[in-house]
């Protein structure tokens, strides 16, 4: 009872120490009245009184925000906001905390960047408080002044920076000045070094320059090598070959690393600046120097070389001797296996050249890992500098190693470089299967966001080998990597990257292109059904659709067309989920891009359409936006049945809609239709303005229909090549009947070869990339055009015919047949149900 007793008293004690507390901090944030009374501004002033007045009288809180508010302040009134307000911040500035100072600095460079002022005016009210604030005595803020000054300096005019920003570089630059006005000063110089002809650069600058280089101080003297570049580039060829060069050679040859550092970087800059014979006299033997001395032990200039190998191979590629080519080969294969307990298989010493061994660094900073990083990021640059001929034997053992790194970051490097080693290695990129199919099991996320947006070109340079055009041998080989795009993509689908999962979907466009559609259709398909159905990110839904709409294009089997068109129809037109039927809605967008307009009529006009009787609202409304595309589609005379069901639908949207934001969006595409709902209403003729374009009447064929009839053909060509396929095999067939049976080999009469009968007659092909490369060498698409409308009159009426003895069309059956059964439908052929229906709607 008694440890009840005192453990209450002890809540109490608790509680009123809070709540104490609490007064006393409430106490504190109230305002008292002669703080509310500096606070209070009059409501009567403009923005230029009020803003002077704060800047004037105001607390630091106000006068912060007025200055954070000049850009604002100028583009509403520019003339009293210079004469009035800018002196004011000037005077503030002076003697402002840094808060405000760093708040004026972005303030001023965000005027000259939008142009609020003209670069005159800029110059005289608003750069002179920038060069003085920049020799301001806190480091910091003059840092901030400085950086600012040198953003600027790419906005003003040259004959401005001579003469206000020049004069000040070189005072600052004297020896006498500090070690801070030195360091601006060489950054100012790195900055303005372009912006004058050589001969003022000679004159003016190439002295202080000279003498920076030459400081007492190193920080001095590094920070101006890292400038020389720039200087290099004003000059011209001769002048940096006989002031820059020297004063760089004995930089890289400093004293102090962070110098010799400056002067790595630096050489990589100026290769570009000097022509062929400097390079090989000067900047080989240098680079050279570079490499030996990381090599015998100076390992913390190792990570700068390696960061830098690439550019240093690809720049001086034609100046180095193939005994230092070898030598930079080795040394680069050494740095991807650096700090790795497996060891380098060391060429044949075959030669005079020394092989470098760069000895063992205890890696307790990470310096043998971004080692390995920057090789694997050179690795592109590597492969031009040794050839893809040597690939297999030289460089592939070092790119595996990097793939396989136990360091996730080297692995994403190289991850994100990969599509570029595809491209170069040519014919001997099946070497990379192993690779790649190893990255693409990751379950690192930053591994597979490396990869993944380049799977696309990857899995094309695959297919290709080095060639032009991929090949059935090839596909074949191609089917190992399934399991590790299939693996990809369920580690992205368990984790929120939905951008991630919607990239890799839409990367799988290419799959027609790299994989037999058998292969596709068994292990893809069922995948991006799936996640059409399962996926909650509605980007994903759609990049999984869009890829599903490209396979079923390209795919070879009628039958499996049918069925995945079927599937559609059933599980997303017909669904009981509104959101499926709404999605049917985007995949029909889709299909109108991808499709011809004869394949859209034949296989989802209709049930598009019937949508228009969804009992949910926003489905009704969704469509209405997709009506007015399905009106482009029809051509009279022949699709007068489609036409009198779009208006028909139309009309009863009209009529019998209740709900608002229906009504409104109808209305806003049909508005000529109100006439129905009684006098009073818009009379614009809208639908007009969708034209309706008749067969016998164009005279004229826009780049629109020249597309769809690209694409009526190529799916007219992919059933013309299954059915010479079918021919194809039932023909092997009845010769094996025949030769088991044991049928007289006596040879019959030789037949003479009939004549192609049409111009799709061709060669069957097994890919999406094969049928274009058919397509091309047709005749050219404007000719065909004209060619069909000349001969357009005289088979009209034999088309008429012919649809009539064909019996009823697909949708028609596919209507009669119950929606819960896709196998009801007899046939949803790819493009048109039949050769004399396209002629007739074209």
């Amino acid at each position: 009872m008694d440890t009840d007793g005192f453990l209450e008293d002890d809540i109490q004690e608790l509680q009123l120490e809070r709540s104490i507390a609490s007064i006393a901090l409430n106490a504190s944030r109230l305002k008292s009245n002669e703080e509310l009374e500096k606070l209070t501004v009059n409501e009567n002033l403009s923005d230029i009184e009020r803003a002077v007045y704060l800047l004037s009288s105001g607390q630091d809180v106000q006068r912060l925000s007025v200055i954070t508010n000049l850009p604002h302040l100028l583009k509403e009134n520019n003339y009293d906001c210079l004469r009035r307000v800018v002196p004011k911040v000037r005077e503030v500035l002076h003697v402002a905390q840094s808060e405000m100072q760093l708040a004026a600095s972005s303030a001023f460079l965000e005027i000259l960047e939008k142009d609020l002022v003209p670069p005159q005016n800029y110059t005289q009210s608003f750069l002179p408080t920038i060069l003085k604030l920049a020799e301001n005595r806190d480091p910091e803020l003059a840092m901030t002044w400085l950086d600012t000054l040198i953003d600027v300096l790419d906005l003003l005019p040259k004959d401005v920076i001579k003469r206000d920003v020049l004069n000040l570089a070189v005072s600052k630059g004297q020896l006498s000045q500090s070690m801070q006005s030195r360091l601006a000063c060489c950054r100012i110089i790195g900055k303005i070094a372009t912006k004058f002809e050589p001969f003022v650069i000679r004159k003016e600058i190439l002295p202080l320059v000279q003498s920076l280089c030459q400081d007492i101080e190193f920080e001095v003297r590094a920070s101006m090598c890292r400038q020389l570049g720039a200087v290099a580039k004003g000059l011209g060829l001769e002048e940096t070959k006989s002031a820059i060069l020297p004063e760089l050679v004995e930089l890289a040859n400093d004293e102090e690393l962070p110098v010799r550092l400056a002067g790595i970087d630096t050489v990589v800059e100026i290769i570009q600046y000097l022509d062929s014979e400097t390079r090989k006299s000067t900047l080989v033997p240098l680079v050279c120097k570079f490499c030996e001395q990381a090599v015998e032990g100076e390992e913390i200039t190792l990570p700068v070389i390696a960061k830098h190998v690439g550019q240093i191979c690809h720049g001086l590629e034609d100046n180095f001797s193939d005994e230092e080519k070898l030598w930079l080969l080795e040394f680069f294969r050494q740095l991807c296996k650096l700090g790795l307990a497996e060891k380098v298989t060391k060429p044949e010493q075959n030669s005079t050249s020394k092989v470098p061994v760069i000895p063992e660094i205890l890696d307790t900073d990470g310096r043998c890992v971004e080692c390995r990083k920057h090789a694997a990021f050179n690795f592109p640059a590597i492969v031009l500098f040794c050839s893809s001929k040597s690939f297999r034997t030289e460089l592939y053992p070092v790119f595996s190693s990097l793939c396989h790194d136990p360091n996730i970051l080297v692995r994403k490097t190289v991850s994100s470089g990969f599509h570029e080693v595809c491209k170069m290695v040519g014919n001997t990129v099946h070497l990379l299967h192993q690779d790649l199919i190893s990255l693409l099991k990751e379950d690192n996320m930053e591994i597979l966001r490396a990869i993944v947006p380049n799977v696309s070109d990857i899995l094309q340079q695959f297919v290709k080998g080095g060639g032009d055009t991929p090949s059935e041998s090839k596909m074949n080989s191609m089917g190992d990597l399934i399991p590790a795009l299939l693996s990809c993509d369920a580690t992205i689908s368990v984790t929120n990257d939905w951008r991630l999962h919607a990239q890799l979907l839409s990367g799988w466009e290419c799959l027609p292109k790299c994989f037999l559609s058998q292969h596709i259709y068994d292990k893809f398909v069922p995948l991006l059904f799936r996640r059409l159905k399962t996926a909650r990110p509605l980007p994903v839904k759609l990049a999984a659709a869009q890829t599903l709409l490209v396979i079923i294009r390209y795919n070879r089997k009628s039958e499996q067309r049918q069925e995945m068109i079927c599937r559609i129809i059933e599980e997303y037109c017909h669904s009981k989920s509104c959101h499926n039927r709404s999605l049917f809605i985007d995949i029909s967008r889709m299909v109108l891009q991808l499709y011809s307009k004869a394949f859209f009529k034949d296989n989802f006009f209709e049930f598009l359409l019937s949508l228009s009787t969804d009992q949910v609202p926003n489905v009704r409304y969704r469509l209405c936006s997709v009506l007015p595309s399905l009106k482009t589609l029809i051509r009279l005379p022949g699709d007068r049945t489609l036409l009198q069901q779009l208006e028909s639908c139309v009309r009863r949207l009209l009529i019998n809609e209740r709900d608002r934001d229906v009504t409104s969006a109808i209305k806003q595409y049909y508005p000529h239709m109100y006439s129905i709902r009684g006098p009073g209403d818009r009379a614009v003729d809208d639908l007009d303005r969708t034209t309706v374009q008749m067969d016998s009447l164009r005279k004229q064929y826009y780049e629109e229909d020249l597309i769809d009839q690209k694409r009526q053909e190529e799916e007219e060509l992919l059933i013309d090549m299954e059915e010479k396929e079918l021919k194809e095999e039932k023909e092997k067939e009845k010769g094996k009947k025949k030769k088991e049976a044991g049928v007289s080999k006596i040879p019959a009469p030789r037949r003479t070869k009939p004549p192609a009968a049409t111009k799709r007659t061709t060669a069957v092909t097994l890919d999406q990339s094969s049928i274009s490369d058919k397509l091309s060498s047709h005749k050219d698409s404007n000719q065909l055009l004209s060619d069909k409308h000349t001969k357009s009159g005289s088979t009209d009426s034999v088309t008429k015919t012919s649809n009539k003895s064909q019996g009823p069309k697909t949708l028609r059956s596919l209507r009669n047949a119950p929606q819960n059964s896709p196998k009801a439908i007899n046939r949803i052929s790819p493009g048109i149900s039949s050769a004399g229906s396209s002629s007739s709607r074209r």
